[in-house]
């Protein structure tokens, strides 16, 4: 594209969406909105779109654009007829065609590659951090170097949530430098793990962190005390479950990159694990983990106190060191 005679066909695929979101906006700002017309591949086949490029271009009056999403649902036919067109393709019309994966040796790609451009726009997971940084360097805003991180461990890895969230900071941030502190007020949690101050607290040992986001999540949940703490519940289980599994990976000499390997989670997140593996005994993870079991029951009928008063007990029990701990740092 960066050629100024536009080409007769640009197949854009990836999943950087926002690149592509750009590329379609610089198709549309060059052609003009008023000659562009939007088609999905869920409604429209490889011969709706041709029919299309045809209709726009008998018009005359410049040049037009057709833009179809999701054409990796294309079958076969839909990729002839494409490649039909594209032997004799329109003039003045401009065929876009967007595919959130579709391999390079694909046939569409081929009929595409011989007329026009392929551009992939990937991003490379391992490499998310530098790719958010970027995000907000484009929009003029300098971040710490743990606040991408944090982003990506609150928002998911999905690059167009990303860059929502980004927006969003970048705005509000109005060319101030952003941290992590920023990041966690303003950042919108969507990944798997919500709750991190709860977690992180615990983590590190903080009975008052910790007992101060329990309530805070407990005010701001929109679902009832009684479906809350359930939620709150598996949310401990598994975190607590994952910090045994990096204490046992670290026991073995694994590092936190080749733990966040085997658990499938961004390396960040799993440093944080090892983290707070360091503050807690195997005999402590082991007894939160019986207690958490014990506030299963409890949660369940078998206590008559309030939920989110057992909820509270049970967070006292598996954050504040154990008296042998305790009697053993003291020796």
């Amino acid at each position: 594209m960066a050629s100024n005679e536009l080409k007769p066909v640009y197949l854009i695929t990836g999943a950087d969406r926002p690149k592509i979101q750009r590329a379609l906006r610089r198709l549309r700002d060059r052609v003009g909105q008023d000659a562009t017309e939007l088609l999905t591949a869920h409604e429209a086949s490889g011969d709706d779109a041709v029919a299309a490029c045809n209709s726009l271009g008998l018009l005359g009056g410049g040049g037009r654009l057709v833009i179809v999403e999701d054409v990796d649902r294309w079958k076969a036919p839909d990729t002839k007829a494409v490649a039909a067109y594209l032997a004799s393709p329109a003039p003045d019309t401009v065929l876009a065609l967007v595919a959130g994966e579709l391999k390079k040796d694909s046939a569409l790609a081929k009929a595409c590659a011989k007329v026009g451009d392929v551009l992939v726009y990937d991003v490379v997971k391992r490499r998310l951090a530098e790719w958010v940084t970027k995000q907000f360097a484009e929009r003029g805003i300098t971040v710490d170097p743990d606040a991408p991180r944090l982003l990506i461990e609150i928002v998911g890895d999905d690059p167009e949530e990303l860059a929502g969230e980004v927006d969003k900071i970048a705005t509000w941030a109005g060319g101030e430098a952003v941290g992590t502190r920023e990041i966690e007020l303003l950042a919108a949690g969507c990944a798997e793990v919500p709750g991190y101050e709860l977690t992180d607290a615990w983590g590190r040992r903080d009975l008052p962190g910790a007992l101060a986001s329990c309530q805070t999540l407990l005010e701001r949940s929109g679902d009832p005390v009684s479906r809350e703490v359930p939620k709150l519940l598996g949310m401990l289980v598994a975190h607590v479950g994952r910090v045994r599994d990096c204490q046992l990976y670290a026991d073995e000499g694994l590092t936190a990159r080749e733990a966040a390997s085997r658990l499938k989670r961004h390396p960040f997140y799993v440093e944080k694990l090892y983290a707070q593996a360091r503050n807690y005994g195997p005999d402590e993870l082991r007894a939160a983990v019986v207690r958490l079991a014990a506030l299963d029951h409890a949660v369940k009928g078998g206590s008559r106190l309030a939920v989110d008063l057992e909820l509270e007990r049970a967070l006292v029990d598996i954050t504040r060191p154990s008296p042998l701990a305790a009697a053993a740092a003291g020796a």
